[in-house]
């Protein structure tokens, strides 16, 4: 089933021309690797989906459903999670208030609303056991590698149950051992029937863990294929424009 369904998306920035005439699906449990050089338009066009920019021409469906977002608290209602790359966390807090920011359950104590620490535990390890990740919710961030820090990222996107996770550049400036907890942490997300976008420069990652890749240069969809029909080296003509498209 598609999940999402991007048609003719265009988007500018005054004289700037970002993206132009992009056209995009993605099933259910479905990961697709978004590989570009840089300024190819990957990130504007991940950030048009999650809400945060409105495409200048173009339509955007969810399960065949014409969406537009305002912000992206609307990406979120419709189902869908960004994880960017600096992840967005506070160091001197646990992993489970991380997990919670914004979000924070709490219970009534006579006239007063406290805080729900327990709940928030519990649930926290719930999730990064779905994950099979070693984090524990009561570690203090600052404390993490930079794979548990993912981990703490991933488990706040599934609090919402969304449909569709964006990630951007998860393994960069991150240990092998690392990058091999991160990658399993998306394989994760596909085996519970999410789907996710992968910003990435790091071929072996995307030919890894990608049923597919799409590949953008200078904002134009260059190539929409399956990973087992291409090659790390097609790809790389494709991002330098010694071949046009595939």
């Amino acid at each position: 089933m598609t999940v999402l369904a991007l048609s003719g998306v265009s988007k500018h920035f005054g004289a700037i021309q970002a993206l132009s005439d992009v056209s995009l699906t993605l099933r259910s449990g479905e990961v697709v690797g978004l590989m570009g050089d840089n300024g190819a338009g990957k990130s504007t066009l991940v950030k048009i989906v999650a809400g945060n920019y409105p495409p200048s021409s173009g339509e955007m469906t969810i399960e065949g459903r014409n969406v537009h977002f305002s912000g992206p608290a609307d990406a979120r209602s419709a189902g869908i999670e960004i994880v960017y790359q600096d992840l967005a966390l506070c160091d001197n807090l646990t992993a489970a208030a991380n997990v919670y920011l914004g979000r924070e359950l709490t219970k009534r104590m006579g006239p007063l609303r406290l805080l729900n620490y327990k709940a928030m535990y519990d649930r926290a390890g719930e999730l990064f056991a779905e994950l099979k990740s070693e984090t524990r919710p009561r570690d203090l961030v600052r404390r993490m590698s930079g794979g548990q820090r993912q981990a703490v990222a991933i488990a706040r996107t599934r609090l919402s149950e969304p449909k569709i996770v964006l990630m951007d550049e998860p393994t960069a400036a991150i240990s092998v051992r690392q990058v091999a907890e991160v990658l399993n942490l998306i394989r994760r997300l596909r085996d519970h029937g999410i789907s996710v976008v992968l910003i990435s420069h790091r071929m072996p990652d995307v030919f890894s863990v990608c049923d597919r890749i799409v590949v953008l240069r200078r904002g134009t969809k260059v190539a929409d294929k399956a990973v087992e029909q291409s090659s790390p080296e097609e790809v790389t003509a494709l991002i330098t424009g010694a071949i046009e498209t595939a």
